[in-house]
Protein backbone atom coordinates (compact mmCIF):
# COMPACT_ATOMS: atom_id res chain seq x y z
CA UNK A 1 0.00 0.00 0.00
CA UNK A 2 1.61 3.51 -1.01
CA UNK A 3 2.23 5.82 1.59
CA UNK A 4 -0.82 8.55 2.43
CA UNK A 5 0.58 11.64 1.26
CA UNK A 6 0.14 14.89 3.67
CA UNK A 7 -2.82 17.21 2.63
CA UNK A 8 -0.31 20.06 2.89
CA UNK A 9 2.44 18.79 1.05
CA UNK A 10 6.08 18.20 2.26
CA UNK A 11 6.56 17.52 6.26
CA UNK A 12 8.37 20.52 8.24
CA UNK A 13 11.67 17.94 8.54
CA UNK A 14 12.10 18.20 5.23
CA UNK A 15 11.99 22.32 4.94
CA UNK A 16 14.24 21.88 8.38
CA UNK A 17 16.44 19.67 6.75
CA UNK A 18 16.15 17.14 10.78
CA UNK A 19 17.98 14.48 10.44
CA UNK A 20 16.20 11.53 10.62
CA UNK A 21 18.26 9.77 13.35
CA UNK A 22 18.41 11.32 16.84
CA UNK A 23 22.15 12.50 17.78
CA UNK A 24 22.97 13.92 20.80
CA UNK A 25 26.97 15.46 21.16
CA UNK A 26 28.34 18.44 22.81
CA UNK A 27 30.54 21.46 21.40
CA UNK A 28 33.54 21.88 22.99
CA UNK A 29 32.09 24.33 25.88
CA UNK A 30 29.91 21.50 26.91
CA UNK A 31 26.97 22.52 25.53
CA UNK A 32 25.09 20.80 23.05
CA UNK A 33 26.29 21.21 19.48
CA UNK A 34 24.36 22.86 16.53
CA UNK A 35 22.49 19.95 14.57
CA UNK A 36 22.25 17.74 17.87
CA UNK A 37 19.04 16.56 19.06
CA UNK A 38 19.12 16.95 23.11
CA UNK A 39 16.91 16.76 26.38
CA UNK A 40 16.96 20.75 27.19
CA UNK A 41 15.02 22.14 30.34
CA UNK A 42 11.53 23.88 29.58
CA UNK A 43 12.81 26.43 31.30
CA UNK A 44 15.45 27.51 29.31
CA UNK A 45 13.35 27.83 26.43
CA UNK A 46 12.00 31.17 25.47
CA UNK A 47 8.75 31.73 23.45
CA UNK A 48 9.13 32.51 20.10
CA UNK A 49 8.36 36.37 18.78
CA UNK A 50 7.32 35.17 15.90
CA UNK A 51 5.10 32.56 16.49
CA UNK A 52 1.94 33.11 14.01
CA UNK A 53 -1.02 31.13 15.58
CA UNK A 54 -4.17 33.06 16.79
CA UNK A 55 -5.77 30.27 18.65
CA UNK A 56 -5.40 27.03 20.26
CA UNK A 57 -7.84 24.40 20.49
CA UNK A 58 -8.08 23.89 24.08
CA UNK A 59 -9.49 20.11 23.88
CA UNK A 60 -6.56 19.28 21.51
CA UNK A 61 -4.46 20.70 23.73
CA UNK A 62 -5.49 18.64 26.53
CA UNK A 63 -5.40 15.29 24.44
CA UNK A 64 -1.98 16.06 23.14
CA UNK A 65 -0.65 16.67 26.75
CA UNK A 66 -2.52 13.05 28.20
CA UNK A 67 -0.75 11.16 24.98
CA UNK A 68 3.01 13.08 26.18
CA UNK A 69 2.17 11.99 29.64
CA UNK A 70 1.75 8.10 28.57
CA UNK A 71 4.25 8.19 25.47
CA UNK A 72 6.39 11.34 25.66
CA UNK A 73 7.67 13.51 22.81
CA UNK A 74 7.82 11.56 19.41
CA UNK A 75 8.56 14.87 17.79
CA UNK A 76 11.41 16.69 19.14
CA UNK A 77 10.76 20.41 18.91
CA UNK A 78 13.24 22.81 17.56
CA UNK A 79 15.16 25.57 18.80
CA UNK A 80 17.88 27.95 18.34
CA UNK A 81 20.63 28.36 21.00
CA UNK A 82 21.16 31.91 22.23
CA UNK A 83 24.12 30.97 24.09
CA UNK A 84 24.60 30.16 27.69
CA UNK A 85 22.35 27.39 27.49
CA UNK A 86 19.38 29.33 26.54
CA UNK A 87 17.17 28.65 23.96
CA UNK A 88 14.74 30.42 21.70
CA UNK A 89 12.07 28.23 20.52
CA UNK A 90 11.34 27.96 16.58
CA UNK A 91 8.68 25.29 15.99
CA UNK A 92 6.72 23.20 18.66
CA UNK A 93 4.65 25.65 20.47
CA UNK A 94 1.96 23.38 20.86
CA UNK A 95 4.32 20.54 22.36
CA UNK A 96 5.95 23.03 24.26
CA UNK A 97 2.57 23.65 26.36
CA UNK A 98 1.86 20.60 26.19
CA UNK A 99 4.61 19.12 27.38
CA UNK A 100 4.62 21.79 30.31
CA UNK A 101 0.91 20.65 31.50
CA UNK A 102 2.21 16.55 31.65
CA UNK A 103 4.42 18.22 34.06
CA UNK A 104 7.89 17.44 32.12
CA UNK A 105 10.91 18.99 33.05
CA UNK A 106 12.86 19.05 30.04
CA UNK A 107 11.95 18.25 26.13
CA UNK A 108 13.96 16.80 23.21
CA UNK A 109 14.82 19.39 20.74
CA UNK A 110 16.48 20.18 17.73
CA UNK A 111 19.15 23.25 17.55
CA UNK A 112 19.92 24.97 14.73
CA UNK A 113 20.96 28.23 13.73
CA UNK A 114 18.46 30.55 12.60
CA UNK A 115 18.05 34.66 12.01
CA UNK A 116 14.73 36.58 12.70
CA UNK A 117 13.86 35.88 8.95
CA UNK A 118 14.58 32.46 8.73
CA UNK A 119 12.52 31.92 12.25
CA UNK A 120 9.46 33.45 11.13
CA UNK A 121 9.24 32.02 8.17
CA UNK A 122 9.73 28.60 9.56
CA UNK A 123 7.12 29.46 12.38
CA UNK A 124 4.47 30.05 9.37
CA UNK A 125 5.52 27.16 7.72
CA UNK A 126 4.73 25.23 10.83
CA UNK A 127 1.77 26.92 11.28
CA UNK A 128 0.49 26.12 7.80
CA UNK A 129 0.88 22.32 8.26
CA UNK A 130 -1.41 22.40 11.36
CA UNK A 131 -4.12 19.66 10.08
CA UNK A 132 -6.98 22.26 12.13
CA UNK A 133 -6.50 25.26 9.99
CA UNK A 134 -8.99 26.55 8.04
CA UNK A 135 -8.99 27.81 4.46
CA UNK A 136 -9.11 31.25 5.52
CA UNK A 137 -6.34 30.30 8.22
CA UNK A 138 -4.16 28.83 5.46
CA UNK A 139 -4.32 31.49 2.60
CA UNK A 140 -3.76 34.16 5.78
CA UNK A 141 -0.38 31.92 6.29
CA UNK A 142 0.55 31.72 2.62
CA UNK A 143 0.29 35.83 1.87
CA UNK A 144 2.01 36.22 5.26
CA UNK A 145 4.47 34.08 3.94
CA UNK A 146 4.81 36.26 0.75
CA UNK A 147 4.64 39.74 1.53
CA UNK A 148 6.83 39.41 5.33
CA UNK A 149 9.47 36.70 4.00
CA UNK A 150 9.96 38.18 0.35
CA UNK A 151 8.69 34.90 -1.48
CA UNK A 152 7.21 34.46 -5.02
CA UNK A 153 4.36 31.90 -5.23
CA UNK A 154 7.14 29.86 -7.32
CA UNK A 155 9.55 30.02 -3.88
CA UNK A 156 6.37 29.09 -2.00
CA UNK A 157 5.69 26.36 -3.44
CA UNK A 158 8.94 24.99 -3.56
CA UNK A 159 8.99 25.95 0.04
CA UNK A 160 5.90 23.86 1.21
CA UNK A 161 5.58 21.35 -1.44
CA UNK A 162 2.23 22.46 -3.24
CA UNK A 163 1.99 23.86 -6.42
CA UNK A 164 1.41 27.19 -7.06
CA UNK A 165 -2.09 27.09 -8.54
CA UNK A 166 -3.09 25.58 -5.31
CA UNK A 167 -1.23 28.39 -3.21
CA UNK A 168 -3.15 30.93 -5.90
CA UNK A 169 -6.56 29.50 -5.19
CA UNK A 170 -5.87 29.78 -1.16
CA UNK A 171 -4.36 33.70 -1.33
CA UNK A 172 -7.46 34.16 -3.57
CA UNK A 173 -10.02 33.64 -0.87
CA UNK A 174 -8.73 36.54 0.90
CA UNK A 175 -10.37 38.58 -1.78
CA UNK A 176 -13.76 37.36 -0.81
CA UNK A 177 -16.18 39.85 1.20
CA UNK A 178 -15.78 39.54 4.99
CA UNK A 179 -19.27 37.57 5.63
CA UNK A 180 -18.00 35.05 3.07
CA UNK A 181 -15.19 34.93 4.50
CA UNK A 182 -16.39 34.31 8.26
CA UNK A 183 -18.64 31.05 7.11
CA UNK A 184 -15.50 29.77 5.42
CA UNK A 185 -13.63 29.87 8.65
CA UNK A 186 -16.94 28.26 10.81
CA UNK A 187 -17.23 25.93 8.63
CA UNK A 188 -20.55 27.48 7.49
CA UNK A 189 -19.28 26.41 3.82
CA UNK A 190 -16.79 24.34 2.16
CA UNK A 191 -13.86 25.49 -0.10
CA UNK A 192 -15.37 24.03 -3.27
CA UNK A 193 -18.42 26.50 -2.67
CA UNK A 194 -15.83 29.32 -1.87
CA UNK A 195 -14.04 28.59 -5.31
CA UNK A 196 -17.14 29.03 -7.56
CA UNK A 197 -17.74 32.21 -6.11
CA UNK A 198 -14.60 33.71 -6.21
CA UNK A 199 -15.13 33.52 -10.18
CA UNK A 200 -17.94 35.70 -9.81
CA UNK A 201 -16.26 39.32 -10.67
CA UNK A 202 -18.83 41.69 -8.57
CA UNK A 203 -18.46 41.43 -4.51
CA UNK A 204 -22.11 42.23 -4.01
CA UNK A 205 -23.23 39.03 -7.07
CA UNK A 206 -20.85 37.00 -4.28
CA UNK A 207 -22.94 37.97 -1.20
CA UNK A 208 -25.96 37.67 -2.89
CA UNK A 209 -24.84 33.78 -4.58
CA UNK A 210 -23.60 33.44 -0.58
CA UNK A 211 -26.93 33.93 0.55
CA UNK A 212 -29.14 31.57 -1.62
CA UNK A 213 -26.45 28.98 -1.02
CA UNK A 214 -27.48 29.29 2.84
CA UNK A 215 -31.35 29.42 1.89
CA UNK A 216 -30.90 26.20 -0.31
CA UNK A 217 -28.32 24.24 0.70
CA UNK A 218 -26.72 23.88 -2.56
CA UNK A 219 -24.21 21.29 -3.14
CA UNK A 220 -20.78 22.46 -4.40
CA UNK A 221 -21.65 21.08 -8.02
CA UNK A 222 -25.14 23.21 -7.84
CA UNK A 223 -23.54 26.77 -7.17
CA UNK A 224 -20.92 25.65 -10.20
CA UNK A 225 -23.53 25.87 -12.16
CA UNK A 226 -25.39 28.91 -10.88
CA UNK A 227 -22.27 30.40 -11.68
CA UNK A 228 -21.74 29.32 -15.23
CA UNK A 229 -25.28 30.48 -16.15
CA UNK A 230 -24.72 33.93 -14.28
CA UNK A 231 -21.33 33.81 -16.77
CA UNK A 232 -22.89 33.16 -19.92
CA UNK A 233 -22.53 36.16 -21.89
CA UNK A 234 -25.95 37.58 -23.69
CA UNK A 235 -25.04 38.03 -27.19
CA UNK A 236 -26.73 41.49 -28.29
CA UNK A 237 -29.25 41.04 -31.42
CA UNK A 238 -27.20 41.78 -34.91
CA UNK A 239 -28.22 45.55 -36.01
CA UNK A 240 -28.40 45.23 -39.98
CA UNK A 241 -27.63 48.66 -42.18
CA UNK A 242 -29.82 48.80 -44.76
CA UNK A 243 -28.17 49.99 -48.35
CA UNK A 244 -29.68 52.73 -49.32
CA UNK A 245 -32.23 52.98 -51.73
CA UNK A 246 -32.12 53.49 -55.35
CA UNK A 247 -33.30 57.11 -56.26
CA UNK A 248 -36.15 55.27 -58.80
CA UNK A 249 -37.20 53.20 -55.30
CA UNK A 250 -37.37 55.94 -52.99
CA UNK A 251 -39.56 58.44 -55.04
CA UNK A 252 -41.88 54.80 -56.18
CA UNK A 253 -42.05 54.51 -51.88
CA UNK A 254 -42.73 58.39 -51.75
CA UNK A 255 -45.56 58.29 -54.28
CA UNK A 256 -47.15 54.72 -53.11
CA UNK A 257 -47.17 56.24 -49.41
CA UNK A 258 -49.16 59.05 -50.80
CA UNK A 259 -51.47 57.23 -53.35
CA UNK A 260 -52.89 54.92 -50.66
CA UNK A 261 -52.89 57.26 -47.75
CA UNK A 262 -50.52 54.21 -45.80
CA UNK A 263 -46.44 53.38 -44.77
CA UNK A 264 -45.44 52.03 -47.26
CA UNK A 265 -41.58 50.20 -47.45
CA UNK A 266 -40.10 49.48 -50.11
CA UNK A 267 -36.61 47.10 -49.70
CA UNK A 268 -34.23 45.89 -52.73
CA UNK A 269 -31.00 44.33 -52.34
CA UNK A 270 -27.93 44.76 -55.09
CA UNK A 271 -29.35 42.32 -57.28
CA UNK A 272 -32.71 43.61 -57.99
CA UNK A 273 -35.07 41.68 -55.88
CA UNK A 274 -37.15 42.86 -52.69
CA UNK A 275 -40.25 43.91 -51.06
CA UNK A 276 -43.30 46.46 -50.42
CA UNK A 277 -44.84 46.36 -47.25
CA UNK A 278 -47.89 48.02 -46.41
CA UNK A 279 -49.17 48.56 -43.59
CA UNK A 280 -52.59 48.90 -41.97
CA UNK A 281 -54.10 49.87 -38.16
CA UNK A 282 -57.52 47.90 -38.76
CA UNK A 283 -59.72 45.98 -40.97
CA UNK A 284 -61.47 49.30 -42.71
CA UNK A 285 -58.18 50.42 -43.58
CA UNK A 286 -57.41 47.31 -45.07
CA UNK A 287 -60.29 47.70 -47.25
CA UNK A 288 -59.81 51.22 -48.18
CA UNK A 289 -56.14 50.09 -49.37
CA UNK A 290 -57.49 47.02 -51.24
CA UNK A 291 -59.94 49.29 -53.30
CA UNK A 292 -57.29 51.07 -54.89
CA UNK A 293 -56.12 48.24 -56.67
CA UNK A 294 -59.76 47.11 -57.95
Amino acid sequence: MKEKRKALGRGLEAILDVPDTMISSKDRTGQPAIGAVTNILIANIEANPFQPRDSMEEASLQELSESIRTLGIIQPLTVRSLGYDKYQLIVGERRLLAAKRAGLHEVPAYIRVANDQEMLEMALVENIQRKELNPVQIAIGFQRLIEECNLTQEQLSQRVGKNRTTISNFIRLLKLPPEIQLALRNGTITMGHARALISIENADDQVNMFRVILEKNLSVRQVEQLVRELRIPVTPPVKTTRAPLPQKYADLMQYLTGKLSAKVDLQCNTKGKGSIVISFDSDDELERIISHFS
